[in-house]
């Protein structure tokens, strides 16, 4: 499967390294789903979503519940639509990967 992705025709993410995508597979399994794509599919509404999870979570997993048979159409188009990875595809699965823009940019809990 490749891990890499493009965000908008012509502009390619960078790829990630092996070693890398073995790591985020690892971490990948014993995460629970945060996006189901049910039957209406991949709605303006499930692709917001799915970008503020990768946001906060950089790794998410996405689970198929409607559309199951179309899942490897839909997984490159949720990665493209989200400028993230496509990690994996395992069952009805996808696991999706998007850097945060600086390390020292997770959210934090306000001081008091």
């Amino acid at each position: 499967m490749s891990n890499e992705t493009p965000s908008t025709p012509g502009d390619a993410l960078e790829k990630l390294p092996n070693a890398m995508v073995r790591q985020l597979k690892s971490r990948a399994q014993s995460l629970d789903p945060v996006i189901k794509v049910g039957h209406a599919g991949l709605t303006p509404e499930l692709i917001k979503s799915l970008d503020q999870a990768l946001e906060l979570h950089e790794l998410v997993k996405v689970k198929f519940t409607g559309l199951k048979e179309q899942k490897h159409e839909l997984s490159p188009q949720l990665a493209s639509s989200t400028r993230s990875h496509l990690v994996w595809t395992i069952g009805h699965c996808a696991i999706l990967f998007r850097r945060r823009p600086h390390p020292d940019a997770a959210p934090r809990a306000p001081r008091r």
